[in-house]
């Protein structure tokens, strides 16, 4: 949304947002609010975020998460995926997750030799088990190479380090 720059927005539903100030009573503050370069370059990227592109977005997740799922399922890692749109999830569980608890249940050590595993092969994923992967429109067929090269060992990683907990 930044257009590359530091930039944070939310939204919800109107009865809400309009609880904000300066319609309502609730002040909203925030380090980039309103800053003009993050602002200008958030709105150009938004102007550039069609269909199309939504598209393409959710398909390239799609093709990481099937990647991912894969790999992780040859080298016998429970695993349990998760989308919204472009974003998705990898559980480390062999349980469905639908909640905070379920998603407690993964082998956080099975993630951390992942993560770490994809980081030496020049690969930066979200560095918590609980948080999910953005998809950016800047991933090209390169970048999709190498993120598919790095997943087996990284799979082969989780493996080694167990399912202790």
């Amino acid at each position: 949304m930044g257009g590359g720059l530091p930039a944070a927005a939310f939204g919800g539903r109107t009865d809400i947002m309009s609880r904000l100030a300066p319609a309502g009573p609730v002040y909203q503050a925030g380090t980039l609010s309103g800053n003009p370069l993050a602002c200008a370059a958030g709105l150009a990227t938004l102007r550039l975020a069609d269909d199309a592109l939504y598209r393409r977005l959710d398909d390239t997740a799609a093709v990481l998460g099937k990647l991912a799922s894969d790999a992780l399922g040859a080298a016998g890692v429970p695993h349990r995926l998760s989308y919204a749109g472009s974003m998705f999830s990898v559980f480390f569980t062999d349980a469905d997750v639908v909640d905070y608890d379920s998603a407690r249940t993964q082998q956080v050590p099975a993630f951390k030799a992942f993560f770490h595993s994809m980081l030496a092969a020049g690969v930066y994923l979200p560095p918590s088990a609980f948080e999910s992967w953005f998809v950016s429109a800047a991933l090209d067929d390169a970048a999709l190479e190498q993120i598919a090269a790095a997943l087996p060992p990284a799979a082969t990683a989780a493996a080694a380090a167990g399912h202790g907990g």
